[in-house]
């Protein structure tokens, strides 16, 4: 679900009914694309077996490339990847610092100042090698994260004589409208972990019954919080919606939020750094753990992370532009190209048509996306 979940609200706001039609949608097509990329990992040998012959997201880019370059497609995916766990990253200091200002709205600080503070905290993640620290932190984030969707969906609840279904809107900005999209694409991208996580079942062949239950509990949790919290509130939606909580609950679930967005950092910022290891020093074992210099890459990852949440302090905006570019690269555009390179030979007209309307679609709301997220942070910078 991850703390991207709490801009979802906002994107109701700005997309009215067509934003519960998109979180339905969303999650169809992403559970969609997740499928077709786990079969790209597969070939069939000569009795007709599904045998996998590619273990990640790289190894199917650079088989659909081959021609071309040897790791051509590898390098565009991971650099891909990286950017969107980077700007993961960067979204968790953006809202450490808005979580920040708002709980302590009297002590003279600006929202900046509270994402530097939340950085330092972070600063012990230089020193993290294994991704079973990780995991450890993991597992307290899921556990926090689930207390602050429960604590916002029952005092919504609390609120129902106050619900009025006229609050939304049935006139769209175009513009707030394709952001909206890129907010809902970004809670829902899981690509880059998938083939990760098939080849580590003990039952691989329960892969897509997984995903479908996966998806199909995330969407209704997700809507269900999306629309509980807009009937709330309405038009006075804040893009962090635990801002729009009582003084009394908006402290401490900004507390359990905040503790929540500094155990979720390590993951991607992990993920990221592991990644430049593997392309960097490919072949070249012998400098690959080099102490000085993982802490070189980590120090240089943090203060990257810092400077973009300065300088983009938009949670919503930033989302939205990180959802328009890499989520919806990694989720639409990539996973329907890769499957109709790999199996077009082997697909149905149908299953073409398929891939062939996911990528344009994709294609178009990532395009639309980007344009308008660039011009709402210009706009904001003024």
């Amino acid at each position: 679900q991850g703390i991207f979940v709490l801009g979802l609200p906002y994107a109701l706001l700005h997309s009215g009914y067509s934003g519960l039609l998109l979180i339905v949608l969303a999650a169809a097509l992403c559970c969609y694309t997740g499928k077709i990329l786990i079969a790209c990992l597969y070939e069939e040998n000569e009795d007709g077996q599904l045998i996998r012959v590619r273990d990640t997201y790289e190894d199917i880019a650079n088989a659909c490339c081959k021609k071309l370059s040897p790791s051509l497609g590898g390098i565009v995916v991971n650099v891909t990847q990286v950017v969107e766990l980077i700007m993961t990253c960067v979204l968790y200091l953006v809202v450490s610092g808005n979580l920040l200002s708002h709980s302590f709205p009297y002590v003279p600080v600006t929202e900046k100042t509270w994402s530097v503070i939340a950085f330092v905290t972070l600063l012990p993640c230089v020193f993290i090698k294994t991704l079973k620290i990780v995991s450890k932190l993991s597992q307290l984030c899921s556990l926090v994260h689930f207390v602050i969707i429960l604590v916002v969906i029952t005092y919504c609840l609390t609120q129902i004589p106050q619900w009025s279904w006229a609050k939304f809107r049935l006139s769209l900005e175009f513009e707030d409208f394709l952001v909206s999209v890129g907010v809902i694409i970004f809670s829902y991208t899981s690509q880059i972990f998938l083939p990760t996580l098939e080849g580590n079942m003990k039952n691989p062949g329960e892969f897509r019954c997984m995903l479908n239950w996966t998806h199909f509990f995330a969407c209704i949790l997700k809507t269900t919080f999306a629309l509980t919290a807009f009937l709330t509130w309405g038009e006075k939606t804040k893009e962090v919606i635990t801002d729009n909580l009582p003084s009394f609950f908006e402290t401490l679930v900004n507390l359990c939020l905040l503790t929540k967005a500094l155990l979720s950092y390590p993951l991607p910022f992990f993920a990221a750094t592991e990644i430049v290891y593997s392309c960097i020093f490919k072949g070249n074992h012998s400098n690959y753990r080099s102490p000085l210099l993982a802490l070189a890459v980590r120090g240089s990852f943090l203060l990257l992370t810092l400077l973009m949440s300065m300088f983009t302090p938009h949670f919503a905006l930033l989302m939205g532009l990180s959802g328009s570019v890499t989520g919806a690269a990694m989720t639409f555009l990539l996973p329907s190209l890769f499957h109709l390179k790999l199996k077009w030979k082997k697909l149905s007209f149908l299953e073409k048509c398929a891939d062939i309307s996911v990528f344009i679609l994709g294609f178009l709301c990532s395009l639309a996306g980007i344009v308008c997220s660039i011009k709402g942070l210009l706009e904001e910078f003024g």
